[in-house]
């Protein structure tokens, strides 16, 4: 650990694995289940077309292909030598098994250390997390599987239409442990319906469920989503930057010291988005809330000890 005021992912990343460790996306065929009519139709309000992909290749190109190009990029560009493809697009196991375990064996090279799953926590089955749990030992990688989480209050799960709940997460979080898997829990942390004090409970119940990394963004407006035609219809107001900040920092001050911030706020192309983070660049509102933090000594797990991992 450094001076940063949170355990920051890239330097984890070269602790582990002696080096820089590179993501790569992958992009798959796969959709969820509350987009082709499973749970409902149209999925969550704010996501896009590309359901979060809007940086990837085709999900035609088969994922050795993917992988290859973006690794003779990357690799050219960054120096780099050690790679985590990361299966990025929509819900990554709501697919058959058997195109599964193809896409998965696809993935494993000699510069592969670590293969990240992004999905749902209603869509990873026993029988995938058990053949995860094979890959790992027999391929001697790790495996992280990504769960979007979002909000840990219900209501704010049923406005944005994820189709699942808190139970949901919970429950597929202690099958991923007993896989002995490891675990990143997607947040967004300014939800307007949400308050602060669900922004506390969010950081005290993946603290609980023992995640390994979390990322965090702001709720940005894509275009051709139900969340851009209820701001065109004025029936949401947006949290401001500064509201951002205040609460990362209190989701970072009740999270475990020991998880890993893979994000403190993401971002999508300008062609694809309507408002993305206030018009500022991501790099710019992370400077402001390093700033504050080290200004104001906040720092992850200052109130973690305090509240025993209760809730």
């Amino acid at each position: 650990m450094t001076n940063n005021p949170y355990t920051i992912y890239s330097v984890w990343l070269k602790e582990r694995y002696g080096e820089k460790v590179y993501k790569i996306p992958v992009n798959i065929p796969v959709t969820c289940p509350n987009r082709d009519g499973v749970k409902g139709r149209g999925g969550c309000i704010y996501c896009g077309e590309k359901g979060g992909g809007n940086e990837t290749l085709s999900d035609q190109l088969p994922v050795s292909v993917q992988i290859e190009r973006n690794i003779a990029y990357i690799g050219k560009r960054y120096n780099a030598k050690k790679f985590i493809p990361y299966f990025q697009s929509f819900s990554n196991t709501y697919c058959e098994f058997s195109d599964f375990k193809k896409w998965i064996q696809e993935s494993i090279r000699p510069d592969v250390v670590e293969i990240s799953i992004s999905t749902r926590p209603d869509c990873i089955t026993d029988e995938q997390l058990k053949y995860l749990e094979v890959i790992k030992k027999e391929h001697a990688i790790e495996v992280t599987i990504e769960l979007g989480l979002q909000s840990v209050n219900d209501k704010t799960l049923t406005i944005i239409n994820r189709g699942h709940t808190l139970a949901d997460y919970e429950e597929a979080m202690d099958r991923i442990k007993q896989a002995h898997l490891l675990t990143c829990t997607h947040m967004i942390l300014d939800l307007p319906w949400d308050a602060e004090e669900d922004v506390i409970n969010g950081a005290k119940v993946v603290s609980q469920k023992g995640t390994d990394f979390v990322k965090c963004h702001s709720l940005y407006i894509e275009k051709n989503t139900v969340l851009k035609q209820w701001y065109d219809q004025k029936k949401l107001t947006l949290l401001t930057k500064d509201d951002y900040i205040t609460r990362a920092i209190l989701f970072l001050e009740y999270l475990a010291p020991e998880i890993v911030i893979q994000r403190l706020i993401g971002r999508v192309p300008k062609e694809d988005s309507v408002i993305t983070n206030w018009n500022t660049s991501w790099w710019k509102i992370k400077d402001e809330l390093d700033a504050r933090m080290k200004q104001e000594n906040n720092y992850q797990g200052r109130k973690f000890a305090g509240m025993n991992n209760k809730r």
